[in-house]
């Protein structure tokens, strides 16, 4: 499709602003604002970001839907940079559109009170999301957008399909991948809000050297620094912010509550989906079910200390069998039970693992090369080292409990091995 019918769907009556504090003027077309306003859209606005990071940074109380504004701010940047450029000629109007409308719906079937609920035997936020933009009435705005439901739902969730075209998988990657947009949004407004250094992106000037290779994202030799700075600043963050051990545990009490609310009946998958975290509290208010007193408690901010905590080592087998929530929550009865606890005045908390993403080309002159390969500080080793860690089982008990600390921690040492 030539350029300048591609630049007209990504500017042509652009004239709606929405303003931003992170990103400053965000431009839309009145049909994506419509779908931005819209009842849907609106549960965004009443689900934090964060969760309970605002435990520790009280500044970060920002939602859903502003880092939806954020994501979509990017990927319109992005879109333009490359388009512009003539790398992506060969994509259509609606394959455009359907990007866009994609970035700023990403989230929108997103569970409450942040990632705590991950884990748990429910649907991915991504496959809800993508169910709720293929169906009314969500299917209307987007398709009123220029843009294909089933398209759209297809960047967002890998496991639909959409005909897998080569424009799909090209949007897929540019949604999900190193420089993708909502790393470059999170990192940097997580870390406003938090009032902290670590995470903020220089999204101007990587979007000046982004390029394609092999029908995904890759850089110039001159954002290649983008890359390094985009690794370390996330793990900058997950060390200081999304994995502070008073996240975690605030996190650990509200995914035992509602494991166990599910394990026994109490609750099931399909009232989870499409709650915020007003509605989500009140389901945990309005229940004589004991287990929900956590999450009352972690809302509450009576959290749980932390009473010792170890290295995980996958290569050990106990501490890879407590990467199953049940066995887990197994590991937390025996453990209360040596110590003549409550079973829910104890729980354990491991994070899940992350990547420090390096599988990015760099484009050198006339030809390509792997950062990964190029890197001295940051080869695959190095940064799977790194990632694993931060990854810290740590054990916390109900405060009240008031149990010997040194006993805890023998009993801790002869589960863990």
């Amino acid at each position: 499709m030539s350029e300048i019918s591609l630049l007209n769907a990504l500017v042509h009556r652009f004239d709606v602003v929405v303003r931003d504090p992170v990103w400053g003027d965000v431009h839309m077309d009145a049909p994506l604002h419509a779908l931005f306003q819209s009842k849907s859209f609106m549960v965004l606005d009443r689900i934090r970001q964060l969760g309970p990071v605002a435990l520790v940074y009280p500044g970060a109380t920002h939602t859903r839907k502003a880092h939806s504004l954020g994501v979509y701010y990017i990927a319109r940047r992005m879109a333009l940079a490359l388009v512009e450029k003539g790398e992506i000629d060969f994509v259509s109007k609606t394959g455009l559109r359907s990007f866009l409308v994609a970035a700023l719906c990403h989230d929108i079937g997103h569970f409450p009170y942040a990632h705590s609920l991950k884990d748990l035997p429910l649907s991915r936020h991504e496959a809800l999301a993508g169910e709720m933009i293929v169906s009314e009435p969500l299917r209307q705005y987007v398709s009123s957008c220029g843009a294909d439901p089933e398209q759209t739902a297809a960047i967002i969730d890998p496991d639909r399909s959409a005909g897998e075209s080569r424009e799909t998988l090209l949007f897929r990657s540019f949604l999900s991948g190193v420089l993708d947009p909502d790393k470059i949004d999170y990192l940097t407004r997580d870390a406003f809000y938090c009032g902290v250094p670590y995470g903020i992106q220089d999204a101007d000037y990587i979007m000046r050297r982004l390029v394609v290779h092999d029908d995904r994202l890759a850089i110039d030799l001159k954002g290649e620094m983008s890359i390094e700075a985009l690794i370390f600043a996330k793990y900058q963050m997950y060390r200081a912010v999304y994995w502070h051990p008073t996240v975690r545990a605030a996190t650990a009490m509200v995914r035992k509550a509602v494991y166990l609310g599910l394990a026994e009946g109490v609750l099931q998958p399909n009232s989870l989906y499409g709650l915020d975290d007003t509605s989500f509290g009140r389901l945990m208010n309005h229940s004589k079910f004991a287990p929900f007193k956590l999450a009352r408690e972690a809302e509450e901010k009576h959290i749980f200390r932390l009473a010792d905590e170890h290295a995980f080592d996958e290569e050990n087998p106990v501490h890879a069998d407590l990467l199953d929530i049940g066995k887990r929550i197994d590991a937390e009865s025996t453990l209360a039970q040596a110590a003549e606890l409550p079973e829910t005045d104890v729980v354990i908390d491991i994070p899940e693992r992350i990547k420090l993403e390096t599988d990015l080309m760099v484009k050198i002159d006339d030809h390509f090369e792997a950062f990964d390969q190029r890197s001295t500080l940051f080869q695959p080793e190095t940064v799977a080292k790194v990632a694993g860690a931060l990854r810290t089982i740590r054990v916390y008990l109900r405060p009240q409990s008031n149990p010997d600390l040194k006993k805890i921690q023998a009993l801790v040492q002869a589960l863990l091995g």
